[in-house]
């Protein structure tokens, strides 16, 4: 399929905002040297750290068996009432599968902390391509399963645990619920997906349309997932674990939320996996932004869409987590 980027619409404040900062992160990765790469992407993003009122602890749990530990980072309120339950949100960042870590989501994590009220667990999973599937997926179950099994020492309603995350966490988010499932883990109340990355076969549409929107683009996705599959990507043995839009049997898995925007490379795998989800009887709520690129709130994070987002994410997730 030809590329039709020249058609691809973004919203007129997204746009000048996005040509006023310097390169994103398509023109600064190079999958042949990731320690480089990683580098570059930390020296050009600021590390904010928690609110005020919001305490954050890092833990060394158990990884998968016979795997290394797992670092995670607990978000509570300072001035929580001991011997009190509340909502937990299982966190897994974005960053392609070969980036990210705990710092880059300290103000979303504590902002939801504060307006929620719920307890946050943040998982520093092993990133690809020194450590390819399901190295990554397995060492966000694990600390999913101890966030459920330490609920009380957490403070965490156990029938009140969501599973979140952004881009290549989203995707980790839906193969963890998968994986929740199927293996009879942890029953998660919610599952919130942010233009999750599903589909390592790059066929839709939107995967050719999307191709120097300069955020994460055609190209960078394919290096993702082969960074994590290797040879493997796009062949019939990739497991739906790994990509979630494989999996053909969809019920059984909670309540979902999947945004995502119309500038986004993702926009047909997520349009697609929540029409899908529906079709199986998973209460499912879907947004599509129009003119929104992948991580447009990291760019803009006033922008009215940005506003628009945050504030759809917050309402659903106090509805699914309210007692």
């Amino acid at each position: 399929m030809a590329s039709t980027a020249s058609k691809v619409y973004i919203d007129p404040e997204l746009a000048a905002i996005r040509a006023q900062l310097p390169p994103m992160p398509a023109g600064l990765l190079d999958f042949n040297d990731m320690a480089a790469s990683r580098a570059r992407m930390a020296g050009r993003r600021p590390i904010f750290p928690p609110l005020e009122s919001v305490e954050a602890q890092d833990r060394t749990i158990p990884g998968p068996a016979g795997e290394p530990d797992v670092k995670v980072r607990i978000y509570r309120a300072k001035l929580a009432q001991p011997d009190t339950r509340v909502p937990g949100i299982f966190w897994i960042h974005g960053g392609g599968m070969v980036m990210g870590g705990l710092d880059g989501d300290n103000v979303r994590l504590s902002e939801w902390v504060e307006q929620i009220g719920c307890v946050a667990v943040s998982v520093d999973y092993r990133l690809a391509p020194e450590n390819p599937h399901p190295a990554p997926v397995e060492d966000c179950y694990a600390a999913l399963v101890w966030t459920a099994q330490h609920a009380d020492e957490l403070g965490i309603d156990p029938a009140r645990l969501a599973i979140a995350g952004a881009s290549a966490g989203g995707g980790l988010g839906a193969a963890a619920s998968l994986m929740a499932r199927d293996r009879g883990g942890p029953a998660l109340c919610y599952q919130l997906l942010i233009y999750p990355m599903l589909d390592d076969r790059n066929i839709t549409p939107s995967s050719y349309e999307i191709t120097s929107v300069g955020v994460w683009d055609r190209a960078t996705n394919q290096g993702g997932w082969r960074a994590l599959l290797g040879d493997q990507v796009g062949t019939e043995g990739v497991s739906h674990y790994a990509a979630p839009a494989r999996a053909t049997d969809l019920s059984g898995l909670p309540p979902a939320y999947i945004d995502v925007g119309t500038a986004d490379l993702f926009r047909d795998e997520d349009i697609d996996y929540a029409q899908r989800l529906m079709q199986a009887g998973v209460p499912t709520e879907l947004h599509v932004y129009p003119g929104a690129f992948h991580g447009f709130e990291g760019v803009a994070p006033n922008a009215k869409l940005t506003q628009a987002a945050r504030s759809l994410r917050l309402s659903a997730l106090q509805r699914a987590l309210a007692r």
